[in-house]
């Protein structure tokens, strides 16, 4: 069969150049005020904002591997998802360099102009909004709750509460991880032997350490209710944290690894963001009506999404003194 022939392609217009390129419209020009980094600022924040698009397009698709009641050991999802979680790590670290170019431009230069984009703010950017609430940012857990939708128009905050009523991935992957099997159906006898080995590595001042770790690992029926992971799914990342080395273990270490690395690259983001607002504007408000460098430095301090994972280190001991698996579970582990 011949194959059919398609017109050319011409790059300017796959990439809808004329409409790019056009879209830049200095609130400064419609002023006569010359204020000449207002251009660099508009490109900097159209670029982010064409960066949110693409993380938000590989958020959907893991969200559908994740949505399906089993992902099978030896399809590609799993590697698929890795991925593309790493290419949002990526993307993630453009951001924080991308301050890099904001910062030359000097506190005077930005008052040249700022004072003509009120009210509006990176603080309403909805697409950033949608990624935290995807990733797994619930609503009580916002810093300014009452804050960070009032700047909003009506559609964008409709935008907003769809996002966060739809399933995150912080739940979605505690789903996946509730079913691993190795733990959840009485294989994993030895948790008490691991609970003495880890006792037995603990000094004196972090013998409050097992207390908690009884609390997660130990006691399903007063684990505390406000963890957004459940005991199951904790249990389940301890193991996989400790025998990585494992071949079937191999990529679910990488895929908790990634999740702590786009909240380390979120925290740097919005840590830069913060120097940056301070060493522009000092202590004056945002434009968008915020208290500025105050605001962002509480919202980064709680915006933590998979902290829980980061806080499971606290329960590892060295390599050395990890307990041998049972055969039957290592059997399944390797390489057939």
């Amino acid at each position: 069969m011949k194959k059919k022939q398609r017109p050319p392609v011409y790059y300017s217009e796959y990439l809808q150049l004329d409409k790019i390129l056009n879209a830049q419209a200095p609130e400064s020009l419609k002023e006569g005020i010359k204020a000449d980094d207002e251009m660099m600022f508009i490109i900097i924040h159209q670029t982010y904002e064409l960066w949110f698009k693409q993380i938000i397009h590989e958020l959907g698709i893991i969200r559908e591997i994740f949505k399906q009641e089993d992902i099978p050991n030896n399809s590609p999802d799993i590697y698929n998802t890795v991925h593309r979680l790493r290419r949002i790590s990526s993307i993630l670290q453009i951001a924080v360099e991308q301050m890099t170019v904001m910062e030359t431009m000097t506190p005077l230069d930005f008052l040249e102009f700022r004072d003509l984009l009120r009210p509006a703010s990176g603080f309403q950017s909805i697409q950033f909004k949608i990624i935290e609430a995807t990733l797994g940012l619930t609503y009580d857990k916002r810093h300014g709750q009452n804050y960070y939708i009032s700047q909003l128009n009506e559609k964008d905050i409709a935008r907003v509460k769809d996002a966060e009523e739809q399933v995150s991935l912080l739940v979605l992957v505690n789903n996946w991880l509730e079913r691993m099997p190795f733990l959840n159906n009485g294989n994993w006898d030895f948790l008490d032997q691991y609970r003495k080995i880890y006792d037995d590595s603990l000094l004196e001042a972090e013998q409050g350490n097992l207390t908690t770790f009884d609390t997660l690992f130990m006691d399903d029926d007063n684990y505390p209710e406000e963890r957004s992971m459940s005991a199951a799914a904790n249990r389940s990342t301890l193991f996989i944290m400790l025998y990585r080395d494992y071949p079937m273990l191999h990529l679910p270490f990488e895929l908790i690894n990634c999740l702590l690395d786009i909240d380390e690259k979120l925290s740097m983001w919005r840590h830069r963001h913060i120097h940056m607002v301070q060493r522009t504007i000092g202590k004056r408000v945002g434009t968008g009506g915020s208290t500025g460098a105050h605001y962002l430095k509480a919202a980064a301090d709680s915006h933590i999404i998979f902290k829980e994972f980061a806080e499971l280190s606290s329960f590892l001991i060295p390599k050395n003194m990890i307990p041998k698996l049972p055969e039957d579970i290592s059997a399944k582990l390797g390489y057939q």
